[in-house]
């Protein structure tokens, strides 16, 4: 199953709900999720990021697998913004610890 965006419009406890129905859904079958959702992402088992950028007027986009330690970097990420802090990275890792 794939599910683009679901988690649009919530947050909080609500996104962290949906993260974990996914998480059980995902136990019983393949599940493909794209979320911006940092309470989402934590509960994925694999990770992986998809960039887009323009080159020379086409539309690119980039897939790459994060190791463990990029996956915390990402979801610190997500939640503070472009500068990631030591306390992004401990809510991050308390995120995917769960």
């Amino acid at each position: 199953m794939i599910f683009d965006e679901i988690d649009r419009g919530v947050g909080g406890a609500t996104a962290d709900a949906v993260g974990r129905r996914l998480a059980q859904l995902a136990d019983k079958g393949q599940v493909l999720v794209v979320t911006h959702s940092p309470q989402v992402a934590a509960r994925a088992g694999h990770h992986w990021r998809v960039e887009k950028r323009v080159e020379k007027g086409q539309t690119l986009s980039s897939l790459s697998v994060l190791s463990n330690q990029a996956r915390v970097d990402e979801i610190a990420r997500m939640l503070s913004g472009d500068t990631i802090t030591d306390a992004a990275r401990a809510a991050a890792e308390m995120l995917i610890a769960g």
